[in-house]
């Protein structure tokens, strides 16, 4: 109890500095929550526990939740195509640019579906810190919605294939992705007839004045949870789940402009950073000096913005190249999923330990690259 205790108060303390921290060190938050639970780890003022692992847990799939939050589905399904063409082909550029250099150059397997992974959670703290004028940062966001939704079904392939192996197991988890697909594209037109038809139901559901019970909150956790439950049920990636959730509030209940920002504010003030305070609470600083450390993660890091940049390139038309380049750093960061696939293959013996904390350190080291570069580059703007 005592152990828990300490736990609970550490956990507060850094949570609390950590954006004084961030600006004395002038680093994104981010990256000095991670940095923070690096160093208490390390001095063993957190250690590991049941409850600090749960709650962490449930940071990552709140951080999938809020990335969907800002998707309307609606809006993306009537993006421009030639848009849309160009951000299959960018994704597309990515997957196959991955496939060949990591194939060429005789890395293990687990490179080629972590290289051209996009995570949106760290676009929405850059929409946080620079605004939605920038056209770049805008394209940023659709086109990474894109490319989250098919880097989250990989992730679901890949632990399913890391599980189970190939055989029956992984079979029924394919059908049962398959079916909850289906079930989604049923559900999404039975909404959107239903509000058509009924569209005070909305505000009853989720009142726009005078909402003293918190009846939006409400909404969003129950669906939030229910989206895991099912997850759990079906044996599919909870990420996947908890992202969906956060669409169908965006989609179908955008009439309630304020909500984002008050899920955001819960999200990004607690959960949020106890996750990424946990994920360097699990970092071994000692293996940094390990030989070939250095070397390989910024070879990594280098590999993420190099097939970015290129594949950005499809791009040109709409965007400068200084565009491009800033628009090519956004999608370099995908820290929660790149942990997740990293953790995922090193649980299964896929990857040893040395090959896990340096997809870790360099999860982090693309964070304060990248947005150290997009700072210095907005600013010579």
């Amino acid at each position: 109890m005592e152990n828990e205790a300490f736990l609970i108060a550490t956990l507060s303390f850094l949570v609390f500095i950590s954006p004084y921290v961030s600006r004395i060190l002038k680093m994104p938050t981010t990256a000095t929550e991670i940095i923070l639970g690096a160093v208490a780890g390390y001095f063993g003022i957190l250690k590991d526990n049941d409850v600090f692992e749960i709650i962490a847990e449930v940071g990552f799939y709140y951080l999938m939740f809020l990335a969907g939050a800002e998707v309307d589905l609606r809006r993306l399904l009537n993006i421009d195509k030639n848009l849309l063409k160009r951000g299959f082909l960018y994704i597309f550029s990515l997957y196959i640019l991955s496939f060949l250099i990591c194939y060429n150059i005789g890395v293990s397997n687990i490179y080629i579906v972590i290289t051209p992974l996009i995570s949106i959670g760290l676009v929405l703290a850059l929409y946080k810190e620079y605004g939605k004028n920038y056209k770049w940062l805008n394209l940023s966001m659709t086109i990474g919605t894109l490319g989250e939704f098919v880097s989250i079904l990989a992730l679901t392939f890949v632990g399913a294939i890391l599980e189970y192996g190939v055989g029956i197991k992984l079979y029924e988890t394919f059908l049962y992705l398959g079916a909850f697909l289906f079930g989604l594209y049923i559900i999404y037109f039975s909404l959107r007839t239903l509000f058509w038809w009924y569209p005070e139901l909305k505000t009853y559901l989720m009142p726009i004045d005078s909402d003293k019970e918190e009846k939006d909150i409400r909404l969003s956790m129950a669906l939030f949870f229910l989206m895991i439950a099912i997850m759990l049920y079906l044996h599919l990636e909870i990420a996947f789940g908890a992202f969906i959730a956060g669409i169908l509030i965006a989609t179908f209940f955008d009439h309630k402009a304020e909500l984002p920002h008050k899920l955001a504010s819960f999200g990004f003030g607690f959960l949020v950073p106890i996750f990424f305070i946990y994920i360097g609470s699990t970092f071994d600083p000692g293996y940094i000096f390990r030989e070939g450390m250095i070397e390989k993660v910024g070879a990594f890091v280098f590999l993420m913005i190099f097939v970015r940049v290129i594949s950005a390139l499809v791009f040109l038309k709409m965007l400068s190249l200084r565009e491009i380049i800033l628009f090519a750093l956004s999608h370099s960061m995908p820290l929660t999923l790149l942990i997740a696939v990293a953790t995922l293959a090193y649980h299964s013996h896929s990857i040893d330990k040395f090959h896990y904390y340096m997809f870790v350190l360099a999860s982090l080291a693309e964070v304060i690259i990248c947005m150290v570069l997009i700072k210095i580059i907005i600013i010579k703007e």
